[in-house]
């Protein structure tokens, strides 16, 4: 007979696993496969292309449509350079909190959901509640488009999808998208006292940096629209987070690497805002090569992760309002998987334990009470599926 876990051993043994997107997930997968097996229940996996990181779904209950799929990643952002006051792969209890690297976003709804099968096992379920749990999430939202065909081809399609990013248990109806740009500006070295001479990758990307700050500009003096005036701030947003170039003080800056990012109101064209960032592109690399023809400036795309729109009437936004008694108008400017579920035809929300305030943060935490109520909301979605 199957050992049943509480949803706090299970958080345990999920921190327990150092699930940094840049290393594997897949001892995770195995043991969440075990736990599952255990309990009589099937998983299925699809791997990322270098086969050493996975995405895992099953179905608990009849496989009839209509059911509740709960959603969340697997995987954690470094713990590098952060002071810890706990080790961060150990669940801690301390004053009303349980710190850990990914306790709050979010093995603590990872963990909930699991906790949930053996109850809905019991139960005798009209519809299934279906469970998700993807890899890269945290670079980009990169495993849930891989894994959600998969789901609907194997499995009966759900009514509504929970996506457990910590919320306080708000019921979250939209949120920006995103995309952005790795980019690499290639100049042409000489003493910088003949700089005329060459092309300094440093300063020709601080123009394009600075580009990004006068589209933040525009963006913020145009009237928002009803949805975009939901969000703060109420615009699209543009930013550069990391750079790196040169090699001394007084040689041009051959090479200058660093990120462009987009963080999108729902509803607007991603590809209009990429059109934008590419014609400044093309307009900056022929300056640069009117001063020398090896100048470049390199562009490559990450993956676009779509907004989530507020619904109408949405099936997912129902059962959460339900169930929460939150009737609230919430949107929030970091992106989810919620986007790319409702892209695929599915009605989602984002509803989970924990504030977003912890995640990312040295000694992450949930607090206590936050991860009790997001148990009592699991319950709630199996009782629902008894109906």
């Amino acid at each position: 007979m199957a050992k049943h876990m509480t949803a706090r051993e299970i958080l345990e043994r999920l921190v327990a696993f150092p699930t940094v997107s840049r290393d594997s997930n897949l001892a995770l997968i195995d043991w969440v496969e075990d736990y599952l097996a255990s309990h009589g229940v099937s998983a299925h996996r699809v791997y990322d292309p270098t086969g050493q990181k996975a995405s895992l779904f099953a179905n608990i209950g009849p496989e009839v449509a209509g059911g509740t799929l709960l959603s969340g990643h697997t995987d954690v952002v470094p713990v590098d350079g952060q002071d810890w006051a706990s080790d961060p792969w150990v669940v801690t209890e301390r004053d009303g909190r349980l710190y850990g690297r990914g306790t709050c976003d979010m093995k603590g709804f990872d963990a909930l959901a699991l906790a949930a099968v053996p109850l809905a096992l019991e139960r005798d379920l009209k519809r299934p509640l279906q469970i998700v749990l993807t890899h890269d999430e945290e670079v980009g939202c990169i495993g849930a488009p891989l894994v959600i065909p998969h789901v609907l081809k194997t499995l009966p399609k759900a009514a509504a999808v929970i996506v457990g990013e910590p919320s306080m248990m708000d019921c979250v109806t939209g949120h920006k998208g995103g995309t952005g740009f790795k980019v690499h500006v290639r100049g042409v070295e000489i003493h910088s006292s003949m700089m005329h001479r060459g092309v300094s990758a440093v300063m020709w990307a601080a123009r394009l940096i600075d580009w990004g700050n006068q589209e933040n500009e525009r963006l913020w003096a145009e009237t928002p629209s009803d949805l975009a005036a939901l969000f703060d701030p109420p615009f699209t947003t543009l930013h550069t987070g990391m750079i790196q170039g040169g090699t001394a003080h007084n040689i041009t800056a051959g090479d200058c690497w660093f990120d462009f990012g987009y963080r999108v109101v729902p509803g607007e064209d991603i590809e209009a805002h990429m059109a934008r960032f590419r014609a400044k592109v093309a307009e900056l690399e022929a300056q640069m090569q009117a001063i020398h023809p090896d100048a470049r400036i390199e562009v490559e795309g990450r993956w676009p992760v779509p907004g989530l729109k507020p619904e109408t009437d949405g099936a997912a936004e129902t059962l959460a309002r339900s169930i929460t008694g939150d009737n609230g108008r919430h949107v929030v400017s970091y992106g989810t998987e919620a986007g790319q579920f409702q892209e695929a035809g599915y009605s989602a929300v984002v509803c989970g334990p924990g504030s977003i305030d912890q995640a990312h943060q040295p000694d992450e935490y949930i607090a206590l009470d936050q991860f009790a109520r997001g148990e009592a909301f699991v319950r709630r979605v199996v009782d629902r599926l008894c109906d």
